[in-house]
Formats: C-alpha cells, structure tokens, sequence
C-alpha cells in the first residue's frame, strides 16, 4: 500500500482521538518551543504534524505564521475542519 494511502485511511477510518500517539497538548515541544522566546510572527512548521493539537496551542499563544505539512490530505483536512476559521493560511 502506498504510504499517503495508508495515512489518508488511518485519518478517513478513525477519530483523531483514537489513535495511539494522540495527546491533546503536545507539552514536549509547546515547552521547547517557548523556551526559545520566539516572536508571535516567526515562521514553524510542523512537518508530518497531521491531525495534532499543536497548532491549536501554539495559534492559541498569538503565533501567526504556521505551517503544518503531512502525507495525509485526510489528516490535514480533519485539521482544518477543527480548526475552523483560524485555517487562515494554514499550509
């Protein structure tokens, strides 16, 4: 199987909340992250970050230039669809 079709099934077949790596808050990297002192404008991207929360958090700390980059379409568009109209130049 090819691997953006395995992701896009795991992400059409279950719940974001059902598969085993999923935490709510990703507090490993939100602490590394703010450890930096970045600016709210400065550019991160969360590569293979799929379905996750971070970009939630770290929207939710006033940073505006996100990208998050993944395989799966289905992943980023159950991404998107949570978080609504903040998707705003979401990549």
């Amino acid at each position: 199987m090819e691997r953006r079709t395995h992701w896009d099934n795991i992400y059409s077949t279950k719940p974001v909340t059902g598969v085993s790596w999923f935490r709510e808050h990703l507090e490993p990297s939100l602490e590394l992250i703010d450890s930096l002192g970045l600016q709210p404008d400065a550019h991160i991207i969360d590569i293979g970050g799929g379905a996750s929360t971070l970009v939630d958090d770290l929207a939710g700390r006033g940073f505006t230039n996100l990208t998050v980059l993944d395989i799966s379409e289905a992943a980023l568009d159950k991404a998107k669809e949570r978080l609504g109209q903040r998707t705003t130049g979401l990549n």
